[in-house]
């Protein structure tokens, strides 16, 4: 086996680990997000994601397995990406408020019964932490995915919201654990509005 090989193969095994890992670790919080997303959806609301970086492309890929389909045809479900819209984001970026690059649209945009999803892959950032602070104040519940244990989101939390924590991971090796649950969620929301 060439050095190449082995690492591609140890590279596998840590994922495989990893994921053994997260499933026990999380399963439980996954199904407490998943009971509050379908609750969302059955009162009528909307769920907003939010999220930085490569952590976006995961906001965006839940968005779109509930406004087009998962595994099953079925009707659309209510679903926005923040950072989908590139040219909103960048003109409040050009006005120099980075910070409030969701939390903006989230105070124009969301309502009580709607849901804020959160990807974080990478520690606390200040613009997801205004984003979580203007759901609140939009009576919105609040649901994070997050790579890590215990950031500065986690204080931000209500009694009411959903933490998924991972165990601490770099964002290179958190991405395809948090598909994973992203998929979870999305069989999970199909299942309890749409059965088998």
């Amino acid at each position: 086996m060439s050095d190449t090989e082995s690492l591609i193969n140890q590279w596998f095994a840590n994922h495989m680990e990893q994921t053994a890992m997260t499933a026990s670790m999380t399963a439980p919080a996954i199904e407490r997000a998943a009971e509050a997303l379908v609750h969302t959806l059955l009162s009528d609301g909307k769920i907003i994601t939010c999220a930085n970086g490569s952590a976006n492309i995961l906001a965006q890929y839940f968005c779109t397995a509930l406004l087009n389909r998962f595994d099953q045809d079925r009707p659309a479900l209510p679903a926005i990406n923040l950072g989908a819209d590139a040219t909103t984001y960048s003109a409040i970026c050009r006005d120099n408020r980075f910070n409030d690059t969701f939390s903006r649209q989230v105070r124009a945009i969301g309502k009580p019964h709607d849901l804020l999803l959160v990807v974080v892959d990478d520690g606390h950032k200040a613009n997801l932490i205004q984003a979580i602070q203007a759901a609140h104040d939009r009576e919105m519940n609040v649901v994070v995915l997050s790579a890590r244990e215990k950031t500065d989101i986690t204080s931000l939390l209500h009694p009411e919201d959903h933490e998924i924590s991972l165990n601490d991971l770099d964002s290179n090796q958190a991405a395809p654990l948090m598909l994973v649950v992203i998929n979870a969620l999305c069989a999970l929301i199909d299942h309890k509005l749409f059965g088998a």
